[in-house]
C-alpha cells in the first residue's frame, strides 16, 4: 500500500471514530430476564463512576447489618462528555435539568460475584424538558465493585456510612 493511500485510509478511520463518538456502543448482550420490551429504543449510553452508600443499621432480629441507601455517581457520555449524576430514588438528573426516577423490576446477578447485579428499571416519574424527559427503561450492566461491605456493622458503629467504589453502564431506553 502506498503512502497517500494509507494516509487516506487513516484519515477516514479517524474521522468515522470521531463521528461516532458521541453515539450508543451497541448494546451488549444481557440476559433475557433484564431486557427491556421489544419496541423499547436505545437512545443512550452512559458510564458511571462512584459509590453506592451503605448505612450500618441494627435489623428486626436485633443483629447488624449493612443497608444499602443510594448511588451517588457522576455520569459520562461514550466519548467521555459529562452527562448529569446518579443518586437516591434512584435518580438520574442530566445537565439540562430532566430526570428520571426509576424501580427495578428485573435483576440478574451478572458475570462478577464481587459486583452489584446488573437490573432492568422502569421509569417511575420524569422532571423537565430535557435529555431525560422521555426515558421508559434503564438497564445497568457491566458492574464493577458497590457491594456492601464485609467490614464490621455492630452496637459502636451504628448508623455510620460506608461508600463502596464502584462503575457501571447504563443504558436508557424510550
Amino acid at each position: 500500500m502506498n503512502a497517500s493511500r494509507l494516509a487516506l485510509s487513516l484519515a477516514s478511520l479517524a474521522g468515522l471514530l470521531v463521528a461516532c463518538a458521541g453515539a450508543p456502543s451497541t448494546q451488549p448482550v444481557t440476559p433475557a430476564s433484564i431486557q427491556p420490551p421489544s419496541d423499547a429504543k436505545l437512545f443512550l449510553e452512559t458510564s458511571a463512576k462512584g459509590a453506592q452508600v451503605y448505612q450500618c443499621e441494627q435489623k428486626a432480629d436485633s443483629t447488624y447489618g449493612w443497608v444499602f441507601k443510594a448511588p451517588d455517581a457522576t455520569l459520562a457520555t461514550v466519548s467521555g462528555a459529562p452527562a448529569g449524576k446518579h443518586y437516591a430514588g434512584p435518580t438520574w438528573e442530566a445537565p439540562d435539568g430532566s430526570k428520571v426516577v426509576a424501580a427495578a423490576v428485573a435483576s440478574d446477578p451478572g458475570p462478577s460475584p464481587s459486583a452489584i447485579p446488573w437490573l432492568l428499571l422502569a421509569a417511575k416519574s420524569h422532571a423537565g424538558k430535557g435529555v431525560f424527559a422521555d426515558v421508559r427503561f434503564i438497564q445497568r450492566v457491566r458492574t464493577t465493585g458497590g457491594i456492601a461491605p464485609t467490614g464490621a456493622c455492630t452496637a459502636s458503629n451504628l448508623k455510620s456510612e460506608a461508600r463502596v467504589p464502584y462503575t457501571a453502564t447504563y443504558l436508557f431506553f424510550r
